[in-house]
């Protein structure tokens, strides 16, 4: 199952990048983070792998995530015209994962974020069932995306959010 999502951040890109690679800020606007801890290499590097456990309701889940793409590696003065690529791959029991992240220039104050989502599943069961729940999928994607969002543009933490 493969989908995109996408959103417009008010803030130059330079910011974003910078945001969204800092693992301290990981806990303020990815809903339902209970630990991200790098097993081998240095956060947001290539080629580093993290155990990833998240809560979702009474269900936790332990993921490991390899960081396979970051362009460029350094996140100062990126050109104009330039894209930032941030990629990895999650694999958790039955499943395997890809989010390849785009992030360019809308404007001078303005950033275009671009998510392309890539899911497979080793068992029957949520083979079968996965076709329906796409929209599910999605949909925590982009609430991901609008938590970010918020906590960029004006400080919203998810952890102080009521619901």
């Amino acid at each position: 199952m493969k989908y995109t999502v996408s959103i417009e951040i008010a803030l130059p890109r330079e910011r974003v990048v910078q945001l969204l690679a800092d693992s301290a800020q990981l806990p303020k606007w990815l809903r339902g983070l209970v630990l991200h801890e790098p097993l081998n290499g240095m956060h947001g590097q290539v080629g580093t792998e993290s155990r990833v456990v998240m809560q979702m309701g009474q269900r936790k889940m332990e993921l490991t995530e390899t960081i396979t793409r970051r362009e460029p590696a350094d996140l100062h003065a990126i050109p104009r015209d330039g894209v930032v690529h941030f990629e990895r791959e999650i694999v958790a029991k039955g499943m395997w994962s890809a989010a390849r992240e785009r992030l360019t220039e809308a404007g001078p104050e303005t950033t275009h974020w671009e998510s392309e989502n890539e899911y497979r599943f080793n068992s029957l069961p949520m083979r079968l069932v996965v076709p329906f729940m796409r929209g599910a999928f999605r949909k925590q994607s982009r609430v991901h995306m609008q938590d970010f969002k918020a906590f960029a543009e004006h400080g919203t933490d998810v952890r102080e959010a009521k619901g």
